[in-house]
């Protein structure tokens, strides 16, 4: 008997749906900083078992939406849990249940398949805080299975793994069984750059910056990839922030981004950044879509 399906990470922004994912899957397929909203698409990861599948599906931080690229960002996460056969809801440890969670156990209502709450960061956590905070959640919705657990130091995950192989449906699997993401590389690529620039930058920069993928090509004989790689910014000051004095901040993003590439894709990578204005592209819906919002994963 054959389990597969797909399963949804869904939460409020920070609660560490990423860095779970990357922990379930046991590869780095999402990338991961303290800044909230970093991720801003669906990323698939796979976990292959002896007797199942499981296909899961980091999501962005559900949130009340205020500008255009956010509430893309909000339909993303909604439209991957609309689609799921099982659901992880993510929450903080260290905080009570509030208005944010609310709104996102009232979307839960009209669905049918099972929802997990899964409580992150009790690492953090007193122990005799845990109990009471389980209590809190439980009077919000009828969750399936209530889960503590740690996805930075591991701790309970495979008990996670456990029931959702239970009650995923039975079937074949959905990916070959030596995928651990579908995402392109292209899109892969373009994830460990921001991922760099978020880390690296400050204030508004992170948010307003979007990568895209020029050039993309594999000499295999070489084992050489060559990348160029755009990274838009919304006004000429925030390209400033971004080049550095004398081009030492977009020095330092290459830098890092090639060391995660070449351990990732296993090649050596030459690499080359340009930093380009596209005024107010976060608010104008034809940008959103051109830099890979709004639609698909791995269109970036």
């Amino acid at each position: 008997m054959f389990k597969s399906g797909f399963i949804a990470i869904i939460g409020k922004p920070n609660v560490g749906k990423s860095t779970l994912l990357n922990r379930l899957v046991g590869e780095k397929v999402a990338i991961t900083t303290h800044k909230p909203q970093t991720t801003r698409n669906r990323i698939t990861g796979i976990r292959n078992l002896e007797n199942a599948q499981l296909v899961f599906v980091d999501t962005p931080g559900i949130h009340r939406a205020h500008t255009i690229l956010n509430r893309f960002l909000v339909d993303t996460a909604r439209q991957a849990f609309m689609n799921a056969d099982l659901i992880l809801c993510l929450t903080d440890a260290g905080k009570e249940p509030d208005e944010d969670d609310r709104m996102i156990f009232e979307s839960l209502r009209e669905m049918t398949v099972p929802v997990f709450l899964v409580i992150n960061k009790i690492d953090l956590l007193k122990k005799e805080a845990l109990l009471p905070l389980i209590d809190a959640y439980r009077t919000r919705y009828p969750f399936r299975e209530i889960i503590p657990l740690s996805a930075l130091k591991g701790f309970n995950v495979d008990r996670l793994i456990g029931c959702t192989v239970d009650l995923l449906p039975e079937g074949p699997p959905h990916f070959h069984p030596d995928l651990f993401t579908d995402l392109p590389e292209r899109f892969l690529a373009a994830e460990m750059i921001r991922e760099k620039l978020t880390l690296i930058t400050q204030r508004e920069v992170p948010y307003a910056a979007a990568v895209v993928i020029d050039q993309f090509k594999d000499d295999e004989a070489k084992n050489l990839i060559r990348i160029q790689a755009a990274i838009y910014v919304e006004k000429e000051s925030q390209k400033g922030i971004l080049i550095g004095r004398k081009g030492q901040m977009l020095k330092e993003i290459g830098r890092q981004a090639r060391i995660d590439m070449e351990a990732f894709f296993s090649a050596r990578i030459y690499l080359e950044l340009f930093v380009r204005v596209r005024k107010n592209w976060t608010r104008e819906a034809r940008w959103l879509h051109e830099f890979g919002y709004g639609g698909k994963s791995g269109t970036s």
